[in-house]
């Protein structure tokens, strides 16, 4: 499988493709302003101290600082130090989110470039060197913010201090050109000025600087990937988890759309810059003066700069850089990576989602309609071969066979390949998050005759409190998850029944009920020999 140009998003996709913002209860901190005083606990950081707020079990202290507001002159900078304060800051509410586009239907920007804070949940008392988890968000790096999780079952349950982080998004946190220098992934720097916060801080909420977990899912799991292989990031944390979002993620060509090209979410420093040069031109910012084409872009607003196609565009991580050297992949396949252990993820019906949006516009409604979508995305010599792996006839319908496709090919084999990779040199654990009764939490509509099962990013409720409805068994199975992430988050280790991953390809797959838990042969049940074998450069 020859690899294409990576994906241009089209705006009909996004709705589903960006990750969807989790619809979320109304925070915590909503009424810390009118707490009693003994309910906002201070905690005095590095910079200064902050005021957060009591909540029986936990406390939490949101809308924290960084770094410095990336605004005006700062605005496509390395994160610089935030100043220092010296009265008591309120941290009873979250931080302005990232300028971003809209998780669900129409409409314009929203958020603020000043945006770097983040958010710290700790367990009440007085206890030290708790498991710090730092968790990154999903959104495909044009939405999402760290105030959208809340991490409290984490934090309890795991007695963890769990932290949730702001990043700049689109165009703000992926541009590149020329007068940078290239294009400096502002979006995972900002991240790694989190982390360093979290080394300097961690202690004062409680919790170890050396026993860092990073977690995140989609975007976030790729942001995962690229700490695992970044220099810079060496250090700044122990252990790994990435949830559907992996080193090799890809979707691809015309496999939700007619028109969409492979996705791939790592991309060359130098397409990037290319891009950067033609956005600026777009703008009337191509000027020949030293420094004046980044003195023109700095002049636009944030509205013109913030639209679906610029922020789009600047939606993939690049390598050839200083931050990160090498495509995150080919580094792991060379083992050129954060020698820690790692937990790797996927859900079982991944791609039903985002298939799910597009299906009125290009459907699956027969055989022929899916042995087409097969010779579409992967040619007409590949049509056999995939199509008796994945027979209709073993499907309710054409278009669920179709996603059962998708869904192995873009992230499951993806992910269990780099396990593999990474199980050279570290204990690595592989999971499956396979409950098809999970609440729909997105807000996107329901599809007629095509569930979306345990689709991307349905496991978010089972480790963050969110507004989704869980029956008994689906708490009992929240508890285990929680127990198991925060069990490796103290330790690098997992409990019993949950084997390590590597040649025998073993999965422990999450589900309901007595039995629901169990260990599957991950790359046998979702033909991963075959993928692998296509996914050629």
């Amino acid at each position: 499988m020859s690899r294409a140009r990576p994906a241009r998003r089209p705006a009909a996709v996004w709705c589903a493709l960006a990750l969807l913002l989790p619809a979320v209860a109304a925070g915590p901190a909503a009424a810390a302003a009118d707490a009693p005083a003994a309910d906002r606990p201070v905690v005095e950081t590095d910079r200064g101290p902050v005021r957060g707020t009591a909540h029986g079990t936990y406390r939490t202290f949101e809308g924290i600082p960084y770094a410095a507001p990336p605004t005006g002159p700062l605005r496509w900078r390395l994160p610089q130090p935030v100043a220092r304060w010296t009265a008591v800051r309120d941290a009873g509410a979250p931080g302005a989110r990232c300028v971003q586009l809209p998780p669900v239907g129409p409409g314009g920007p929203g958020g603020s470039e000043d945006c770097l804070y983040l958010n710290v949940t700790a367990p009440a008392g007085s206890g030290t060197g708790r498991p710090v988890m730092v968790w990154f968000h999903g959104g495909g790096f044009v939405n999402g913010a760290g105030d959208l999780y809340r991490p409290e079952r984490l934090a309890v349950r795991g007695d963890a201090v769990v932290v949730t982080v702001n990043y700049r998004l689109g165009i703000f946190g992926l541009f590149g050109h020329p007068a940078l220098g290239g294009a400096p992934d502002f979006a995972v720097a900002d991240q790694q000025a989190a982390l360093r916060w979290v080394r300097s801080n961690a202690a004062r909420f409680g919790g170890d600087p050396s026993a860092v977990t990073l977690f995140g899912e989609s975007a976030g799991g790729l942001s995962v990937c690229a700490h695992l292989t970044s220099p810079a990031s060496g250090g700044l944390f122990r252990r790994a988890i990435l949830q559907s979002g992996s080193c090799s993620t890809t979707m691809p060509p015309r496999s939700l759309l007619p028109t969409m090209a492979r996705y791939e979410p790592f991309v060359s420093e130098r397409r990037t810059v290319a891009d950067g040069v033609a956005t600026a031109a777009g703008l009337g910012c191509d000027r020949p003066e030293p420094g004046a084409v980044l003195d023109c872009l700095r002049g636009k607003d944030a509205a013109t700069l913030a639209t679906p196609e610029l922020m789009q565009r600047f939606s993939l991580v690049s390598y050839g850089n200083g931050l990160l050297p090498e495509e995150p992949r080919r580094a792991l396949q060379g083992g050129r990576f954060h020698r820690v252990p790692v937990i790797e993820g996927v859900n079982r019906d991944e791609m039903r989602i985002f298939l799910g949006q597009g299906l009125a516009a290009f459907p699956v409604p027969d055989e022929t309609a899916y042995r087409a979508r097969v010779e579409r995305s992967f040619g007409a010599a590949a049509v056999p071969a995939v199509t008796s792996r994945y027979p209709v006839a073993a499907y309710p319908t054409p278009a669920l066979a179709w996603a059962a496709v998708l869904s192995d090919t873009s992230f499951i084999c993806p992910a269990l390949r780099d396990g593999r990779a990474l199980a050279r040199y570290v204990p690595v654990h592989a999971y499956r998050f396979s409950d098809r009764d999970a609440p729909n939490f997105t807000g996107l509509p329901e599809v007629a005759g095509f569930p979306y099962g345990a689709s991307h990013g349905f496991e978010l409720p089972y480790l963050f409190t969110m507004e989704a409805a869980l029956t008994a068994p689906q708490r009992a199975l929240s508890e285990r998850m929680t127990g198991h992430w925060t069990a490796f988050a103290r330790t690098g280790g997992v409990p019993a029944g949950w084997p390590a991953f590597g040649s025998a390809g073993s999965v422990l797959s999450f589900a309901p009920g007595a039995d629901g838990t169990h260990v599957v042969d991950g790359p046998t049940e979702h033909h991963c020999t075959f993928w692998d074998a296509q996914d050629t450069p």
